[in-house]
């Protein structure tokens, strides 16, 4: 199982950042890996949600299928993974304090994966950690540079 943790401080307040994070499909323009996304269900938002992501990383391509199963508004978005490679991700918002008295966000991303035997399970996740956790915190930076 990999287990991966980034975060990132975004230059605007959660209500701003939630504001472009709750439009889901709206993240293959910030994640380099997320060829693009189809909803399985007709919302778009909140708990229930499903939708498939086409993924591209390096050589390996794959549909990502998840569902969303937290939903709090300005503050995080939970996601079950149902396909090849299972697991739970999270998105946490939190305020911080900015320069001259501005309201920042640490965006801080979770994501705990389970690999299926002919990608190498256990060790296959083990050698994917460190590539996901490098293009998970570049993407980061990506969706920070949108404030």
């Amino acid at each position: 199982m990999a287990s991966i943790r980034v975060s990132t401080v975004v230059p605007a307040g959660p209500a701003d950042v939630w504001e472009d994070l709750r439009d889901i499909a709206s993240h293959v323009g910030w994640m380099s890996e997320a060829a693009s996304i189809r909803f399985l269900t007709e919302a778009t938002e909140g708990v229930g949600v499903r939708f498939e992501c086409d993924t591209v990383l390096g050589p390996l391509k794959l549909t990502d299928r998840m569902e969303v199963t937290e939903w709090r508004t300005g503050e995080a978005m939970g996601i079950r993974h149902t396909g090849v490679v299972s697991g739970a991700g999270r998105f946490l918002l939190s305020a911080i304090d900015g320069p001259n008295g501005a309201v920042h966000t640490r965006f801080e991303w979770t994501e705990t994966l389970r690999f299926p035997w002919w990608m190498g399970g256990p060790l296959g996740a083990r050698a994917a950690g460190p590539v996901l956790r490098a293009v998970w915190a570049r993407n980061l930076r990506r969706f920070a540079s949108r404030f």
